[in-house]
This record gives C-alpha cells, structure tokens and sequence, in this order.
C-alpha cells in the first residue's frame, strides 16, 4: 500500500556519506520535528535524473529552504557510494545524498517499481514529498517516464 498525505513515514535506517565512508542514519534523524522536502529518482546518473530531476533542486535548493524547509533529501536505491559520487558531481552540497541500498525504505512506503526490463531491478519511483516532523503532508508521485508534478519548481509552488 503506497503511503498516504498525513500519514507518518516508517521507521528505517539509510546510508549517506561521512568522512568518506557509508554512515547509516534513521528516519527518526532525518524527519523527527523537521521540515524536508524528499525527492526519490529510479537511479542516479541515469538521464532524467541527472539531467532535470536533481539538477532542479540543486538550482532551487535556497529558495525552498526560505520557504522554512530545514533540509532537502535526494534518496535513490543506490547504495552511499553511489548516491556521493553522484551529488558530488552535480555540486549537490546544499542537499542531502540518501542510498537505500537494499530498498527497504521505498518498500515499506509502497513506492517501488522493478526496472529489471532495463537491467535495474528494484528501484524507487520518481517522487516528491514535503514531510514535517516524520508526517507526510504533500505526495506527487510521477506517472512512468514523466517528470513534473516531483519537480523542484512544482514543490517550490507548493510550499
């Protein structure tokens, strides 16, 4: 069952980079009496991802945090390695860089889709999410090969 607006995100542990290695941080760490703007990609370095998706919240990022946003979170099935390297190269440093790396979180709020047609496997769908202390408050979840209602631009009209 896919998560719902108003409902609270589950407990789950994900991974950023810390000095250079894999560091695991909770939901609670990231959520709890917070405001954060959540987007989710099937993939870093993969095209839309890397050339709208997260290229969009690294040029909105100061904008969003003035609307009162304490920290924009990028989450991918990917594992820290992956999702560093990738923020890395984007210059996403006002941004938060989460692997999910063996997708438990984007099972648990029932937002996976299998990529293995294109050699992916389990992967997140393209999404957004404004969540204030741990509960969802805004959803747009993308119709397949789309990318607009998750845009940074459409969250920011939001907030």
């Amino acid at each position: 069952m896919t998560i719902q607006e108003g409902e609270n995100l589950p407990a789950a542990t994900l991974h950023t980079m810390q000095d250079g290695r894999p560091a695991p941080v909770t939901t609670q760490d990231l959520f709890a009496g917070k405001k954060v703007v959540l987007f989710a990609v099937p993939g870093a370095f993969t095209p839309t991802c890397s050339q709208a998706h997260l290229p969009g919240y690294v040029v909105n990022a100061d904008e969003i945090l003035a609307k009162g946003v304490d920290s924009i979170i990028c989450l991918s099935v990917n594992d820290a390695f992956v999702m560093g390297a990738w923020g890395a190269g984007a210059n996403a440093e006002a941004l938060l860089m989460v692997g999910d790396g063996n997708g438990d979180f984007t099972k648990a709020i029932g937002l996976e889709m299998d990529g293995s047609g294109f050699g992916l496997g389990v992967r997140s769908q393209r999404y957004a999410m404004v969540v204030d202390d741990g509960k969802v408050t805004k959803l747009a979840v993308e119709a397949p090969g789309q990318l607009d209602v998750s845009a940074a631009e459409a969250i920011l009209a939001s907030l």
